[in-house]
């Protein structure tokens, strides 16, 4: 018996089936085309992809009659009053007819718990009730406070991008160099062909908050001035990088919560992921981190899934 999970997010069609052990049975996933030289997708046209999308992905999984217990979708970002993006609508629409047809149930919940749901079955569950998370993507720079809920996170803002987010930044830096779009996995292997640990950009922490239209200015300025693409790219990595380095050694201190969970696409990075391994776990600071692995650090349907087992009775 599977419970079957169904994320329609800004990037990916995403469609995972679990058995009732939480392992993965398949799972389908489906980058939305985005035209050379464009940052992004109007909503309507994300929409639009997932409708063409989803339908085909579904029928890879096979027939399911009689083997359903649960449907489960995201259907807004977050879990807040007012949280909405028409993209989720695909796969709230999808997830209930199916639900309705096999005769389970169908459950809601949002994008971000689906990230963080997702972080914990690839990194291992983080031994606390109460961590912090941060998520990373091209629609959040949330630094979060989350406390375990038997439906799944009771999650509070503490801090989050002022402007950007990380991965538009990450976005518009890449394009700028010519780079496909989402640009992320590209900008981290040109980062790697850097010698130049000097080129830097402003720092973008203010409190708990990162504010990154300052960075993507100098990093558009180098860009223009002849500047190594290479070293722009790590500079960008590094960036992010020392942004977030301060922002969790702040909430380290301060609220004395040291099991942080890194999710999203952006925490993919391996450049990231080193640096603040080396920084935050270091004994003067004692954090532990845990990590998605970067397969399910980027959009997926599997902590989806996940979070629909957990609502089984």
């Amino acid at each position: 018996m599977y419970v079957l999970g169904i994320d329609t997010s800004n990037y990916t069609t995403s469609v995972c089936l679990i058995d009732e052990a939480g392992q993965i049975v398949k799972e389908e996933r489906q980058l939305l085309l985005v035209e050379q030289g464009e940052r992004g997708l109007q909503q309507s046209a994300a929409l639009f992809q997932h409708v063409q999308n989803l339908p085909t992905m579904i029928e890879r999984l096979g027939n399911l009659t009689g083997q359903l217990r649960a449907v489960i979708a995201s259907t807004r970002p977050r879990r807040l009053e007012g949280s909405y993006m028409p993209v989720f609508t695909t796969g709230s629409g999808m997830g209930r007819a199916l639900a309705s047809t096999h005769g389970v149930p169908f459950f809601e919940t949002t994008h971000q718990e689906g990230h963080i749901s997702a972080g914990e079955g690839s990194a291992g569950v983080v031994p606390a009730d109460h961590f912090l998370a941060v998520h990373l993507s091209g629609g959040t720079t949330d630094l979060l406070e989350v406390r375990r809920l038997a439906d799944g996170y009771d999650i509070a803002e503490l801090g989050t991008s002022t402007d950007l987010h990380a991965g538009q930044f990450v976005d518009r830096v890449g394009v700028a160099l010519g780079l496909p779009f989402p640009a992320g996995p590209h900008l981290e292997k040109l980062a790697r062909e850097s010698a130049d640990e000097e080129v830097t950009l402003p720092s973008p922490v203010d409190g708990y908050n990162l504010s990154l239209a300052g960075p993507e200015t100098a990093a558009m300025r180098l860009i223009a001035s002849g500047a190594n693409p290479a070293d722009v790219a790590r500079a960008v990595e590094r960036c992010i990088a020392k942004g977030l380095e301060k922002v969790l050694r702040k909430a380290v201190q301060e609220l004395g919560v040291k099991s942080l969970l890194i999710v999203g696409g952006v925490a993919a990075n391996l450049y990231i992921r080193e640096r603040l391994v080396y920084r935050l776990e270091h004994r003067a600071v004692g954090a532990k981190l845990y990590f998605a692995l970067p397969k399910y650090s980027t959009d997926n349907a599997f902590g989806v899934a996940r979070l629909g087992l957990q609502l089984l009775p």
